[in-house]
């Protein structure tokens, strides 16, 4: 009896360590997952501060930077405005030039030509140019004496009222035409009277003909550009009568444009037959049949700007 208790609380004895023990490694087990836990987490937290910390360095550094991009670009504007400001005086400068030339070759044609020189002509290479708005050129012929008078006596002032246009207001006009077939004859004479009285007219180094039309009106842009530096040269016909103030006040609107070319605009069909009023000789240049014009301003009236008529000096 004495062996089997004892046997027995052995075997209880056993039985109560073993569970202790397993308690006590669970216990165990349990507190190491615990530690191995928490530093998993504190890793990633850790790793993300700094990550934050790099972040927020990075944006607070792009600041200064994007000041600094600024501050980049309003130094690459100033230099672009300073370049265009540069383009102007060049591209004025060049006019100016251009300018001279057509006067130099006006001259150069007229000692040729060996015709008199105009006072006017001297006047630019010795004297700066006086500065006017516009110089209206008004087409004539020989047999118009009554539209220029009718002219005279309704828009274009006489005498001493226009020398003070001229003079205030910067508006040049003059009666525009050249010489007859044979220099010298009665048709010439008969102007050169005129002139003498009222002093309105510019003689061009051009024979008058109604076939002639196109290059009587280049060589005024050329002869009026050598004589007046102006902002529009305008080509009137003498049967059209001109509202002096309501033109300056349409040109005045378009001073700062370049390459201004004004008037009642138009386009119309090429006329390739041979025979037909208005047949063209050159219809060729203008593509097949049936092709139309560019658009262009009708010939009563219209006016350039002086680039335009520095253009047409150089390249007639």
């Amino acid at each position: 009896m004495s062996s089997k208790s004892r046997g027995g609380f052995e075997s209880n004895s056993k039985n109560l360590v073993s569970r202790k023990l397993a308690i006590i490694l669970c216990v165990g087990f349990f507190c190491a997952g615990m530690l191995f836990t928490d530093r998993m987490w504190s890793v990633p937290e850790a790793g993300s501060m700094a990550e934050d910390e790099k972040v927020q360095s990075v944006s607070s550094s792009c600041n200064p930077k994007t000041n600094h991009t600024t501050s980049e670009f309003k130094d690459i504007l100033g230099e672009v405005s300073k370049t265009h400001n540069s383009l102007q005086t060049l591209d004025k400068t060049i006019s100016n030039l251009e300018m001279e030339l057509a006067a130099a070759r006006s001259l150069q044609d007229s000692i040729i030509s060996g015709s008199p020189i105009s006072e006017d002509l001297k006047i630019p290479a010795l004297t700066k140019r006086r500065k006017y708005i516009m110089v209206i050129g008004i087409n004539t012929a020989f047999s118009s004496r009554k539209r220029r008078d009718s002219v005279r006596a309704t828009w274009m002032p006489q005498g001493e009222k226009r020398k003070k246009l001229e003079e205030e207001k910067g508006i040049i006009m003059r009666f525009v035409i050249g010489h007859s077939f044979t220099t010298g004859g009665i048709l010439d004479r008969a102007i050169e009277a005129e002139d003498r009285k009222h002093g309105d007219f510019l003689r061009l180094e051009h024979v008058e003909g109604y076939l002639e039309l196109s290059a009587k009106t280049k060589t005024y842009f050329t002869t009026a550009l050598a004589l007046w530096d102006a902002d529009f040269y305008v080509k009137v016909d003498d049967d059209v009568h001109v509202n002096i103030g309501t033109l300056a006040t349409t040109l005045s609107r378009h001073r700062e444009k370049p390459r201004v070319y004004i008037g009642c605009m138009k386009s119309g069909p090429v006329l390739a037959q041979k025979g037909v009023r208005y047949h063209e000789p050159e219809h060729w240049k203008f593509g097949e049949a049936g092709s139309k014009y560019f658009r262009h301003a009708t010939g009563q009236i219209y006016a350039i700007s002086r680039d335009l008529a520095t253009y047409i000096s150089i390249n007639q």
